[in-house]
């Protein structure tokens, strides 16, 4: 596939979309839509059987859910992701990570974003205070059992596809371990 060229159509502090005509193998041409934003980091705070959730208002849904900490970095720029990690964690849950361990590579919805996200295993957690953004004033953190985080995924309490393809992340990873 060639790109013919590329138009930005919108943007803002969170995102750009844009338009680009392209050539197929076959000669034809279309047009994709795409939606660009910076990379984020999702982090995974595990404290023996507890898992630390956030939960906050989703306005493109018009909901309420429960997910996994996670963001990119403010104003469309990158970030180191362990930085960026640490820095999602302290600001959404108030949580300091002794250790970080990278779990994997999520493409959120790679049909129509670029965005991707890494995963971040977080241990020996030490409790501060957040330090939420403006657009997370109503935010709540909460700790689950892990048996409960299943059961809310099951129930269809959580439905956040990067928390669930996480936690998948996770159980590999402690499969893998001696």
């Amino acid at each position: 596939m060639e790109t013919l060229g590329s138009r930005q159509v919108y943007a803002n502090q969170w995102m750009t979309v844009r338009e680009d005509p392209i050539r197929r193998s076959d000669g034809s041409t279309g047009i994709y839509g795409v939606v660009d934003k910076p990379d984020y980091a999702l982090v995974i705070p595990l404290d023996g059987e507890r898992l630390r959730l956030v939960e906050q208002y989703r306005y493109p849904l018009g909901l309420r859910r429960w997910e996994f900490p996670q963001g990119t970095a403010p104003g469309l720029g990158a970030a180191d992701p362990l930085e960026l990690a640490a820095r999602e964690l302290r600001e959404e849950t108030g949580l300091r990570a002794g250790e970080l361990v990278e779990l994997g590579l999520l493409d959120v919805a790679p049909g129509m974003t670029s965005q991707r996200g890494r995963v971040f295993l977080a241990t020996k957690l030490t409790e501060g205070f957040h330090e939420r953004e403006h657009e997370e004033q109503d935010m709540r953190s909460a700790w689950f059992p892990r048996a409960e985080f299943e059961a809310m995924i099951a129930r269809g309490d959580i439905t956040d596809a990067q928390s669930i393809a996480a936690y998948t992340l996770l159980l590999l990873h402690e499969h893998a371990q001696p």
